[in-house]
């Protein structure tokens, strides 16, 4: 099982990423994808989720309207399309796939945000 997280980097205030992560090792259609952060000193947190299908999506309050979450399935890809970003959105972010008691994370990627 593999999950890869790319697309992460340095940006400006105001600024967009749009982070990927590729998954191989698992049926990918049949799990739920989330990308969560962790900033420096604090704990994890969801960010956003996404359903198998793709039909429901939910986010960290912090996100709404800033992050969108997308998945396809033909390419065992999940993405993070993160807009007006801020200082606060600095942190390392990563994919966990889920189903039942399966659960699977990615390394992370870091996304860094200069004001």
């Amino acid at each position: 099982v593999q999950l890869v997280e790319s697309g992460g980097g340095l940006v400006q205030f105001g600024g967009s990423l749009r982070l990927s992560c590729a998954a191989s090792g698992f049926t990918f259609n049949n799990y739920r994808m989330s990308w969560y952060r962790q900033a420096p000193g604090k704990e994890r947190e969801l960010v956003a989720a996404i359903s198998s299908t793709g039909d429901n999506t939910n986010y960290a309050d912090s996100v709404k309207g800033r992050f969108t979450i997308s998945r396809d399935n033909d390419k065992n890809t999940v993405y993070l399309q993160m807009s007006s970003l801020k200082p606060e959105d600095t942190a390392v972010y990563y994919c966990r796939a889920g189903l039942l008691v399966r659960i699977y994370w990615g390394q992370g990627t870091q996304v860094t945000v200069s004001s």
